[in-house]
Formats: C-alpha cells, structure tokens, sequence
C-alpha cells in the first residue's frame, strides 16, 4: 500500500551558487560519508558533474522526505538519508541511525527515480508500507 508520494526539482545554478559561497561546508551538510567522497571524486574529475551529482542528491532527499511526510525535521536529516546505486547505475535509498529505525517500524519501503538536465535535477519517491495500519499514516 502506497504510505506516501514526494516529487522534487532542484535548480542546478542553486546549488552551484551555494557551493561557490559555502564551498565544501555545504555538500557535507547535504551528502553523507559515503556520499561526500563520491562527490569529492565527481568534482575533482570534472566540477560540473560534481555539481550535479550534488543537485541530485539534494532533489531525491527532499523528494524521500516529502514521501514519508516528514520533511526536513526528525528523524529525517541530510545526512541520514543517503542516495546509492546499483551497479546497473538504478537509485535506491540507504538510511541511517534514527531515521532507519522510524522508517522499519513503519515497514516501509521506498523507490526513487533521479533525473538531471542542464539547468535542473529532479527526483520522484514512493514509499509503500506492508502494514495497513500505516497506510495514509505520513508522519505519524
């Protein structure tokens, strides 16, 4: 059963003017460990695809939090919710700490998709429950 819906779109040219007045301050902010060295290693390769990979970490977490009903407040943090990939390149959403033990108490399930485009990155989430009991319940 469907527990929620997020959808996100994230302009690339913000996230690149907060990096260029932040610097890496802000991507550990946004990204996880795991996530920070990849994007360190994005970066040093190639700086726009850096930025990109950081817009479409931003876009999917916002869209997952969207999803649970949450947004940005506890347990859902920036750094708890991470965006991995398969080795076909598919997203799929690894939490942490708190978060993780919300989000299995509920039974919960989640399935992002991420896009990325010139100027813009987007990011869809469901989240489905395997317990009636939570079904329509985002948040609670």
């Amino acid at each position: 059963m469907i527990y929620g819906i997020g959808t996100d779109i994230c302009d690339v040219r913000r996230i690149r003017a907060s990096l260029e007045k932040h610097g890496d301050r802000f991507a550990a902010k946004v990204l996880s460990e795991g996530e920070f060295k990849t994007w360190k290693a994005r970066s040093a390769r190639w700086p726009e695809r850096g930025v990109r990979y950081l817009a479409t970490r931003f876009s999917a977490k916002e869209a997952f939090s969207k999803a649970i009903g949450l947004g940005m407040r506890m347990p859902m943090t920036w750094r708890l919710c991470e965006i991995d990939k398969l080795p076909s390149g598919a997203p799929f959403v690894v939490l942490h700490g708190g978060l993780k033990e919300w989000f299995e108490a509920r039974s919960l399930s989640a399935h992002i998709s991420v896009t990325d485009e010139t100027d813009y990155a987007a990011s869809f989430c469901v989240v489905e429950t395997a317990d009636a009991a939570f079904a329509g319940k985002s948040g609670l």
